[in-house]
């Protein structure tokens, strides 16, 4: 069974693993081991927080195979972005050029340098191995996090975004960068995602133009990228868009990914969550589902084929030992169906 859980300081080398494996565009969580054990001191801290408004927790979960042990995917949440220091995005705007006198009347797509999601909740560091894929657990990874949420809204902003992979070759050239990027920054796009990554962002604000950028100079193959995702980020994007979430027009600095956004309470997984007492039995079938404990640090998140009657739930022994509940407790179910 896979089985969604905070991550904790013994799974290190597992995450390491994973931010090795991953390639460019993981920049979330580079394959720096020191680096991913303040990370995992952080979430740890995070759940541990007394919070009653979102700050600087950032709360990371793995997906473990309870036969075996073995940590196979990750996922987080930032419940409040640029509060230590800036948060960058472009925002993708219109200018107009026009002449009544010429008769012309052009739109130009404008990039503007923006801080304009400070301090929303970002879904990130979403990650499977390819042994992990499969079986429902991609939506199971996903959607875990809505189910978290829904239990503690008081931590998170009540706008969700999540910044999505843009487009890059098999080498890791991005498009978007070698044409704006490279200019100023004079480095690799791994190079520069790297640093990034391990949290030094103050060469940003130093080193990009802070004017307007046309981007009808840049080439065109960067601009073709502009707002799109990754080939391998498709289905990851597909879910979000199926939970609510839209591109508004804000792209990655670095890739041109595009950033999509939704209202907390809007979200389908926690619109459509409801929250039943368990009784441990032969369950009753149905639809695929997510099944998540109410607690906080050692929340617990599992994918199930589980209907409920009467606003109860009958799992089976071994779902309600892996998800820590007993008969009489209550867990908060989602249909994905």
């Amino acid at each position: 069974m896979k089985l969604i859980r905070p991550i904790r300081a013994a799974d290190l080398s597992a995450l390491v693993e994973m931010a090795e494996t991953a390639g460019a565009g993981f920049t979330s969580l580079p394959p720096v081991p020191e680096y991913l054990a303040k990370k995992i001191a952080l979430s740890e801290a995070s759940f541990a927080a007394d919070v009653d408004e979102p700050g600087q927790q950032r709360y990371l979960f793995v997906m473990e195979e309870t036969d075996t042990g073995e940590i196979g995917a990750c996922c987080a949440i930032e419940a409040a972005c640029g509060l230590d220091e800036a948060f960058y995005s472009y925002r993708v705007g219109t200018t107009i050029h026009a002449s009544r006198e010429l008769g012309i009347y052009n739109r130009v797509p404008t990039l503007y340098l923006s801080n304009d999601l400070t301090g929303t909740s970002v879904l990130c560091s979403l990650y499977l191995k390819p042994g992990f894929r499969g079986e429902g657990a991609g939506k199971l990874l996903s959607k875990c996090r809505f189910l978290f949420m829904a239990n503690f809204p008081d931590r998170f902003s009540k706008k969700v975004i999540a910044e999505m992979r843009g487009v890059s070759d098999e080498n890791g050239h991005s498009p978007f960068w070698e044409g704006l990027g490279r200019y100023f920054f004079t480095v690799d796009y791994d190079r520069a995602e790297h640093i990034v990554g391990t949290g030094n962002k103050a060469f940003i604000a130093e080193l990009m133009p802070p004017h307007p950028i046309y981007a009808v100079l840049l080439p065109k193959a960067a601009q073709a990228v502009m707002g799109k995702v990754h080939a391998q980020t498709e289905p990851a994007l597909h879910l979000l868009e199926q939970e609510g979430f839209r591109y508004q027009g804000y792209i990655d600095i670095f890739d041109g990914g595009p950033s999509v956004e939704a209202p907390l309470d809007e979200i389908r997984t926690i619109r459509r969550a409801q929250v039943v007492t368990v009784f441990i039995g032969k369950p009753l079938q149905g639809a695929p589902c997510l099944i998540a404990n109410t607690q906080l640090d050692a929340f617990r998140c599992a994918y199930a084929e589980i209907a409920i009657k009467n606003g109860h739930i009958t799992l089976p022994p071994e779902l309600a030992k892996a998800l820590d509940v007993d008969s009489g407790d209550e867990v908060r179910f989602s249909s994905l169906a």
